[in-house]
């Protein structure tokens, strides 16, 4: 399981001296990004070879806030939906305990030049490097 640390930024938080809710899809997405990275899949090359990775769609659990100057980590993990979709589970944990803050399923395709759904071997090859 990919892990990706991290630390509340002030200016992520709200009045009430908790993370935003909408803060919490950019940690997430952060650490998509470097793990896909780590994985050798760059989005700037595959958009040169007209492959699209999309976000379909993203449900998040709220279970405890993220305060200013928090340390936490994003974990990342990747599952095959369908022939054409996967799933990135990912939780955010507090470093000090382990604690669970957020979940969130993320939902994606890669797509053609022309917007239409297509099977990725870039993304298959996730699946095989993570099992």
């Amino acid at each position: 399981m990919f892990k990706y640390p991290m630390r509340v930024r002030d200016y992520e938080c709200d009045v009430q001296r908790v993370v935003n809710n909408s803060v919490y899809q950019n940690y997430f997405e952060h650490a998509r990004h470097e793990f896909l990275l780590l994985k050798g899949v760059d989005f700037s090359a595959l958009a040169e070879l007209e492959v699209n990775l999309m976000v379909t769609r993203v449900e998040l659990d709220f279970k405890r806030p993220l305060r200013p100057k928090d340390n936490f980590y994003v974990t990342v993990e990747v599952e095959k939906v369908s022939r054409i979709q996967y799933a990135f589970i990912q939780h955010i944990h507090h470093h000090e305990n382990d604690q669970l803050m957020v979940s969130a399923r993320t939902l994606g395709v890669a797509v053609n030049a022309k917007g239409r759904p297509m099977a990725s071997p870039h993304l298959d090859q996730l699946l095989v490097e993570s099992e």
